[in-house]
């Protein structure tokens, strides 16, 4: 009732506005004082002096003063809790309550963003008496205002609020009057949790078409883009790389702040760009001495830390460690997660991190306890004492927490913990909330529970049984969700991140005939999405394959050319060929081939491997990737990724230089990966299975003796195989009277070198592997396109290549000795394998 009779009576005050307008400041000495003055003391002194003249302009113009003002200092010298309980600000505050109905709508929105700002609560009568107002005013607002009135209710975390809904369905009606890259991007950042799928795709044209790269001041504006892109979980790659061009032309303009909130939208959007990591680690190299205080270090050490060498983290580590006495909570959270992705391994500072966590623990919330426990697991820390106390907080916040991600997050946390103590409670919570879980947290329950059945972790009687009882209807939902699916964007979304046992076991076959349910789905803007799933699915389902073939002919001009690398991929890694396949290949080819010098150095690497696969070169690629250039750019950017990726990118370069050397000697690309195969082989000796140990005894009977074969051999380009004999031309085995192999002391350590000694006339090498479950697809015995290529290499090489699946070897027709060796046989001596 308050409400309405504070609506009703401003639309009677209404029609006074129109004659109290202010004076303008030439003419008007107080707003001069006002604007003379350099401090805030000097604002409270002005306004000690002149409380009775106080109208609505000199009370605007003074908050804006003091929050400007404000503004300007570095956070930890803001006196902002000191400005609003002075007595003047409660003048202020008094007269701008007073004469609301006298302000205009800037003067109105205006006010109310300032007082925000300098943390006026939201509760507060002002604050209070300003929203009543500015929602009764909406509709009248033009966009600049409206933009503003958006970030307010921002501030006051009105996201989803009714009001938010008027904001969106006006900006929705009234978007083509929008002009200014800067109320847009404010709107878009601000509207991005209310927003449709039309709306999102117009607001994406809209600021494609306003955005401009040659000016300056887009900056601020590409940033809130780039987040607005964030919020809605929507890579658009398009303008991504807009925003992106934009921050490397600014990059000198740019903070730790704003690198950090960069690089992390970037990371959460999975765009990867190797020119802003390089320039972004330039600059942050550049501020390293610009910051001492606390809380401007820690946004340099969070940005810099995962991009740097050895020898900044050191620095930087150095740094943190006379330092950390004086962070929040919340800073030493964001220390220890920085040197979890920065693969810390620094004892002093671990252990002090560990001290000071010891006196913030209780005033973390029940996520952020999950966050250090991870993060404290990742480095290793080795502290019972605080893993205890973790364990406990864990347990206490599980049966109190009713938000299922909250659940599902404390239950896999606390599974990575040794020996957990599991009670009836535990089991309850999770029970109460398996029906609201989406894919993504029962996966997490299923590894939890299951691990804590398989390692006899549930002491109490009877606790067994009611996990297992547990997990049977976490099987049932999860099954139920895949039935009930009806939106391939938002299952992927749910699938997004789950692997493991439980979901091979359980999901994996209903998943596949929900997309085939869903197939139609698959369109320009999911199938490299959808790609990238089947990809890691490790299974081959050729309905599946073939539509994203289909929809990636049909619509190759809509897909943004980094987006090739992954639609391609199961093909070539599962080795399918899918109707029109060389079409398929070649306009993707072609697609990617204008923007060579636009792609990342590693996706480009990873794409000419994924080619490599299938048997294409595209020369102008080859020539591009093995160029001087881009292998001193590629090196620069492999600096700042994480080390597990890195080796990867270096692992796929390596073998793309030796298909290229083997598969298409035109080009004339020298092998330069000896050093780098000889360091892999350094760091540990081939291992040999039972099975290939049960392989070696019945060769040896096969070929009449151990002299006749080598086992782990090094072929020419560091192909291990795992068993070579030699055959006359006659097909009589051959004895060895040299090693195949040779180590070599070098400096103390050990390097393998391959014998490339000439065979008598008419012999042939012949290469024998056992193939795993892991040369082949997990649903079929199709084998994969990487032993495919081995096999195509091995040939080049002159080898006759045999090939053992393991399901032939182990099937129940092979279960006798005379059956093995009737099949190496068969294998050995003759060319059809």
């Amino acid at each position: 009732m308050l409400l309405i009779k504070m609506l009703h009576l401003k639309r009677t005050c209404c029609p006074l506005m129109n004659f109290c307008r202010p004076r303008a400041m030439g003419c008007d000495s107080l707003l001069d004082q006002l604007g003379n003055c350099a401090n805030e003391d000097q604002i409270f002194d002005v306004v000690a002096k002149n409380k009775a003249k106080l109208s609505v302009e000199h009370v605007k113009h003074a908050i804006h003063l003091l929050w400007q003002f404000q503004k300007e200092r570095p956070q930890m010298l803001r006196t902002i809790d000191i400005i609003r309980k002075h007595p003047q600000f409660m003048v202020l505050h008094a007269v701008a309550e007073n004469k609301i109905d006298l302000m205009d709508d800037d003067t109105l929105v205006d006010m109310l963003y300032n007082a925000l700002r300098l943390n006026v609560e939201p509760h507060d009568s002002m604050i209070q008496q300003f929203m009543v107002e500015a929602s009764r005013r909406i509709e009248r607002f033009n966009m600049a205002i409206l933009s503003k009135f958006a970030v307010c209710l921002t501030d006051q975390h009105m996201y989803h609020s009714p009001l938010m809904g008027e904001i969106t369905d006006i900006v929705h009606r009234k978007l083509e009057y929008i002009q200014d890259a800067r109320i847009l991007s404010s709107l878009m950042l601000s509207i991005s949790g209310m927003i449709s799928t039309n709306l999102r795709n117009c607001l994406i044209e809209k600021a494609e078409f306003l955005l401009d790269t040659r000016d300056p001041s887009q900056l601020n504006n590409s940033r809130r883009i780039v987040q607005f892109l964030r919020n809605i979980k929507f890579s658009y790659r398009p303008l991504l790389e807009k925003c992106n061009k934009i921050f490397l032309q600014n990059i000198k303009n740019l903070d730790a702040d704003n690198i950090s909130i960069i690089l992390g939208v970037y990371q959460s959007l999975h765009f990867n760009n190797c020119d802003f990591r390089l320039a972004a680690k330039w600059r942050l190299t550049e501020l390293v001495n610009a910051h001492s205080d606390p809380a401007s270090f820690l946004r340099l050490f969070a940005a810099l830390g995962p991009l740097s060498g050895p020898v900044v983290r050191e620095r930087l580590e150095s740094a943190t460690l006379l330092m950390v006495d004086d962070f929040s909570p919340l800073q030493t959270l964001a220390v220890i997660e920085t040197m979890e992705e920065m693969e810390s391994r620094n004892p002093q500072l671990i252990q002090k991190v560990v001290t000071i966590l010891y006196t913030q623990l209780d005033q973390y919330k029940p996520v952020d306890v999950a966050r250090i426990t991870k993060a404290l697991l990742s480095l290793r820390c080795q502290n019972p004492e605080l893993y205890a106390k973790l364990r406990q907080m864990l347990i206490s916040y599980l049966h109190r927490s009713v938000i299922p991600y909250e659940v599902s997050m404390l239950t896999r946390v606390l599974s990575l913990l040794p020996s957990p103590r599991i009670d009836n409670l535990i089991s309850a919570r999770i029970n109460a909330v398996l029906p609201q879980c989406n894919l993504s947290d029962l996966n997490a329950f299923a590894i939890a529970i299951t691990k804590w059945v398989r390692n006899g972790s549930l002491y109490q009687p009877g606790i067994a049984a009611v996990y297992v009882k547990l997990l049977q209807k976490l099987n049932k939902c999860g099954l139920e969700r895949l039935r009930k699916a009806d939106c391939m964007d938002l299952l992927m979304e749910e699938l997004k991140f789950i692997s493991g046992e439980w979901f091979e076991e359980v999901l994996a076959e209903e998943t596949m005939t929900t997309f085939e349910r869903l197939i139609d789905q698959v369109t320009e803007s999911n199938v490299a999405e959808f790609a990238l799933f089947l990809t890691k699915t490790n299974c081959l389902h050729t309905d599946l394959l073939d539509q994203i073939a289909s929809v990636t002919l049909k619509h190759i001009n809509k897909i943004h050319y980094s987006a090739i690398y992954a639609t391609l991929l199961p093909f070539t890694i599962l080795n399918y060929d899918p109707p029109q396949a060389e079409e398929f290949f070649e306009s993707s080819i072609q697609h990617i081939r204008p923007h060579l010098n636009l792609c990342d150095p590693h996706l480009l690497v990873l794409f000419g491997y994924s080619l490599a696969l299938a048997g294409y070169f595209p020369d102008d690629l080859i020539k591009t990737i093995f160029s001087v250039d881009f292998l001193a750019k590629l090196d620069s950017q492999l600096d700042t990724l994480p080390d597990v990726l890195n080796m990867r990118i270096r692992l796929r370069l390596m073998e793309l230089n030796r298909a290229v050397c083997l598969e298409c000697p035109e080009f004339q690309t020298p092998w330069f990966h000896d050093r780098y195969c000889q360091q892999l082989l350094n760091k540990g000796n081939p291992s040999v299975s039972s099975t290939q140990q049960q392989i070696q005894e019945i060769l040896e009977h096969v070929l009449g003796g151990s002299i006749y074969s080598k086992t782990s051999v090094f072929t020419p380009y560091y192909y291990l195989i795992d068993f070579e004999c030699v055959l006359d031309k006659h097909q009589k085995p051959l004895p060895y009277v040299d090693q195949s192999i040779k180590l070599l002391s070098e400096k103390g350590k050990l390097s393998w070198e391959p014998d490339n000694k000439q065979l008598v006339p008419g012999a042939q090498r012949v290469a024998i592997d056992f193939l795993d479950s892991k040369a082949f697809c997990k649903n079929s015995p199709h084998m994969k396109g990487e032993t495919i290529m081995k096999r195509r290499h091995l040939e080049i090489l002159g080898y006759h290549v045999v090939q053992i699946p393991h399901f032939q070897w182990n099937s129940m027709e092979l279960s006798t000795k005379d059956a093995w060796v009737e099949y190496l046989k068969q294998k050995i001596f003759t060319k059809e394998s």
